[in-house]
């Protein structure tokens, strides 16, 4: 049988560095605006979203590592 690596963990980490990107481009065009304030405050969501896709992708490469025995 075929070892498989698991997508849940790779679908996991895709959807905060999307979620990430999309706070990103939000605290920009704030600023753009010069509303700073909500700018500030999407920057620091986006630092926590792209906080979680990198663990979440660091727990992905764990799982693929362990699945397929490759690093």
């Amino acid at each position: 049988m075929e070892n498989t690596m698991p997508k849940d963990s790779h679908q996991s980490a895709a959807e905060f560095h999307e979620l990430a990107a999309h706070v990103h481009r939000a605290a920009a065009v704030h600023h753009g605006k010069e509303d700073h304030q909500t700018g500030h405050e999407h920057s620091k969501q986006a630092l926590v979203h792209a906080n979680r896709a990198f663990q979440s992708s660091e727990e992905a490469h764990r799982k693929s590592v362990q699945s397929t025995g490759k690093p």
